[in-house]
């Protein structure tokens, strides 16, 4: 199965973090302009197991007429949200990342939920997000926190060629929703140690302040050309001495979502592998949103 072009997909599982899943991608998609798939992914390793054919139809009628009901509450979930846009649900059979990560092929965003059952189950505690937030070809939104409506799109920046993509997609979000823009890069002496000195008999260590011009020189590099793309953004830089985890979850407090990148460096390494991804997943005050780099990976 594959989504129309430019769909927003959302995973559901009859909880109510997918319900309201469900209605924060409605307005996703009336926001870009595109419809919304309602997607379940029913998956029943069980069922083949029972004994008697007679009853492992009868399940599995059942684990379809549970799945379908579950497509259904959340489709008008977000028909309720978003009267205007079209919507669409399915439930497909298979295991939810191959059909995830295939849906995103396609998709302009996916969304899920930030807690879950059935095949979303821990989603946040388990491999799926992860997973799906590292390996999806499109953005992923986990819905989790309460946005700020009024509150900037927040980007994290470390500087690296990925991360360019996270950028881009903050400054247009920013851009469709009327709203400023926070760039935010934190830093510490372990995340950019110092270099050795080309003359031996120098001190092994930077002069006072070097580092934190470098610093704000890395985030206004990371910037450079976006304000004359987007003039009607307003960008505010935020260069944080701190805990990188910490840093971000704070400043996430008045936000109205978190975006950032799938692969980083400094601050940001092995950022969906790592602490700081799994921080900002399961601590963020707002949406977080993963952008992939270009080529997938």
């Amino acid at each position: 199965m594959e989504t129309s072009s430019n769909d927003v997909v959302v995973g559901v599982d009859g909880s109510p973090s997918s319900l309201d899943a469900a209605a924060h991608a409605a307005g996703e998609a009336a926001l870009h302009g595109v419809g919304l798939q309602v997607v379940h992914v029913l998956n029943w390793p069980s069922a083949p197991l029972l004994s008697g054919a007679a009853l492992a139809g009868s399940v599995t009628e059942a684990l379809v007429d549970e799945a379908e009901g579950y497509v259904g509450e959340a489709v008008e979930r977000a028909r309720s949200a978003e009267p205007g846009i079209e919507v669409t649900g399915s439930v497909v059979q298979g295991e939810p990342l191959p059909v995830l990560g295939r849906l995103s092929r396609t998709a302009t965003l996916m969304v899920v939920g930030s807690r879950g059952l059935g095949s979303f189950a821990g989603m946040l505690l388990g491999s799926v997000a992860v997973h799906l937030a590292a390996h999806a070809r499109c953005p992923v939104l986990v819905l989790r926190g309460r946005p700020e409506p009024a509150g900037p799109v927040m980007v994290g920046v470390d500087g690296s060629p990925a991360n360019r993509c996270a950028i881009d997609f903050a400054f247009a979000e920013a851009s469709l929703r009327g709203a400023d823009l926070m760039a935010a890069h934190v830093w510490s002496e372990w995340s950019a140690p110092p270099v050795p000195p080309r003359d031996p008999s120098e001190a092994y260590a930077r002069k006072p302040g070097e580092l934190r011009d470098e610093e704000e020189a890395l985030l206004s590099e990371a910037l450079s050309g976006l304000g004359e793309r987007y003039p009607d953004v307003r960008a505010e830089r935020h260069v944080v001495r701190g805990r990188v985890r910490e840093s971000l979850i704070d400043a996430s407090k008045g936000a109205r979502m978190l975006v950032v990148g799938a692969r980083g460096l400094g601050g940001f390494t092995g950022m969906l592998l790592g602490s700081v991804s799994q921080a900002a997943l399961h601590h963020a005050h707002c949406p977080v949103v993963v952008v992939p780099a270009e080529d997938g990976h």
